[in-house]
């Protein structure tokens, strides 16, 4: 069952591991592709239960996961799945290192950041081809600030600090000549208190994410400056690709069990086929009402129009993606700036191959 805490408590994992011999294909694994069925093998085997951890719960970019549970997907595949809700994107992958949840939704970019330490993390299917975010500003501050480059010595609205929204939001400072060190990032989350650090002045501008976003539109108490959801207006903006939200392991735990990572990205892989086959009045006719969040049911499939180019059609790393990131990160991320990192070592498209050509 699909369990999201309200609080921060974390449910104990129990997980039957499933250790196979092969170890994962790919990219970071240096070895053949994946031998396990894309379906239909999973009934034969134990059912696994599995732990995710992420933040903001009712993120859109979050479709494909929320999809794959309450269509079934995962329970065809065997998989018992429970999601630990975080106040930010980094402590989802402080958790994920610290055993206390075996993989992360979140942005593919923490890979990088965290190879550059020392750590091997990679992802095993992208979710989304581009960020799904933007960077807003207040109303009354959009005649002062009118891009990036206006941004020096502002409050920042961003989900928490070591996110990828402070990610992107200080690349678009760096690139636009603005000093990081000039940003005053403040962590609000998303959603409720997002909009109400917006609303009542506690920011000057800040990135976010889809329902959020609309929400400020539709009440005038912001006007976007920069667009990320949508490939293109990535590219426009950031110069290139840069894939968001994946799901992502410890390296170790993808060597390890490498049947369940495949019966995991067989059911994420109908998930992502439901949304490109599917009508936005149809995908929210079968969404869990949670998932809505604040929004209404017209708000929440506006919102989704706005961003339905966002979902990744295939599952796949895009072309020249972690070069890309990795060139973004390097403007201004110390971890990563000045250090080689093999970037072939920070994801695997195996295990989408194996799913879509079986599927």
């Amino acid at each position: 069952m699909f369990r999201i805490p309200l609080h921060r408590a974390r449910p104990a994992v129990t997980l039957l591991a499933v250790v196979l011999a092969a170890t994962a294909a790919g990219c970071s694994s240096n070895a053949s592709s994946p031998s396990s069925p894309a379906s239909g093998g999973a009934a034969a085997a134990p059912a696994v239960n599995i732990s995710f951890a992420l933040s903001n719960k009712t993120n859109q970019t979050y479709l494909p996961l929320v999809l794959a549970e309450s269509l079934g997907y995962f329970k065809k595949e065997g998989i018992n799945l429970s999601i630990v809700s975080v106040t930010s994107g980094s402590l989802a992958w402080t958790d994920m290192i610290a055993g206390k949840v075996n993989g992360v939704i979140g942005f593919y970019d923490h890979n990088i950041d965290l190879r550059a330490k020392g750590t091997a993390t990679e992802s095993v299917i992208q979710l989304n081809q581009a960020p799904g975010m933007a960077e807003l500003v207040r109303t009354d501050e959009a005649a002062t600030i009118t891009s990036p480059a206006d941004e020096s010595d502002k409050k920042l609205g961003i989900t928490g600090l070591g996110s990828s929204t402070e990610f992107l939001a200080e690349y678009l400072a760096a690139h636009n000549g603005v000093d990081v060190s000039t940003l005053h990032p403040v962590a609000i989350a998303a959603g409720p208190t997002f909009i109400a650090a917006m609303q009542h002045d506690e920011v000057d501008l800040g990135v976010t994410t889809e329902p959020t976003i609309s929400s400020l539109l539709s009440q005038k108490a912001a006007k976007i400056i920069v667009d990320l959801r949508s490939a293109s207006g990535t590219e426009a903006a950031l110069g290139g690709p840069y894939p968001g939200t994946a799901l992502s392991f410890e390296t170790s735990y993808v060597q390890q069990h490498h049947d369940t990572v495949q019966r995991i990205v067989n059911a994420l892989e109908m998930g992502l086929k439901y949304v490109q086959s599917h009508s936005v009045e149809q995908i929210a006719a079968v969404i869990p009402s949670w998932f809505l969040g604040t929004a209404s049911k017209t708000a929440w499939e506006e919102s989704l129009a706005n961003e339905i180019g966002v979902y990744s059609p295939t599952g796949l790393m895009p072309a020249d993606g972690p070069q890309s990131v990795n060139r973004v990160l390097s403007a201004f991320d110390p971890q990563v700036k000045g250090k080689t990192v093999d970037l072939s070592q920070t994801y695997t498209d195996a295990f989408v191959q194996a799913a879509s050509s079986t599927s």
